[in-house]
């Protein structure tokens, strides 16, 4: 029974070890590309709060459909660039701007977002949980050779050796 266990473990690690990077960003492709082309087609439960957003900030001059429209569309872009391994650096810097504009919320918004002080509503929580997508990003990233290394702005995959 031991062994079994150990041998079941061993193998389940090389499998993660083998596919984790795929496995990430596939899960990462179908978050952004969901929410994304909800957004385009006007259906996302986060569209109200996305157009409240825009009317408090310097985008209030956007129509609100549009941007929506829009936003959706810049989410299924980046779900398409976290599938391709080359973008990685490009990627990873526009999920850092895609994130910080969507965490903005939980301070400009706080009556929208906070059911009392760090206790999120579940509007809150669906914002938080982009702290699990930035680290999911983090590492991919983390395999990347530094650009000294590549000579490149790109990303390459680690090669196995």
């Amino acid at each position: 029974m031991i062994h079994s266990l150990e041998q079941f473990d061993r193998k389940f690690i090389y499998f993660l070890r083998k596919y984790s990077n795929t496995i990430a960003r596939v899960a990462l492709f179908i978050i952004f590309f969901w929410f994304g082309i909800l957004k385009v087609f006007l259906l996302s439960p986060a569209g109200p709060l996305v157009v409240h957003l825009l009317q408090v900030t310097f985008l209030g001059w956007i129509e609100p459909n549009t941007f929506l429209t829009w936003f959706g569309v810049f989410e299924v872009i980046i779900g398409f660039m976290i599938l391709i391994p080359k973008l990685e650096r490009i990627t990873f810097a526009i999920l850092l701007f895609h994130l910080f504009t969507t965490v903005m919320p939980l301070f400009m918004l706080p009556n929208e977002v906070w059911d009392g002080w760090l206790v999120p509503n579940l509007t809150g929580q669906y914002i938080i949980k982009n702290v699990a997508l930035l680290s999911l990003g983090l590492v991919l990233f983390s395999k990347l050779r530094p650009i000294s290394e590549t000579h490149s702005i790109l990303g390459e995959e680690v090669k196995k050796i």
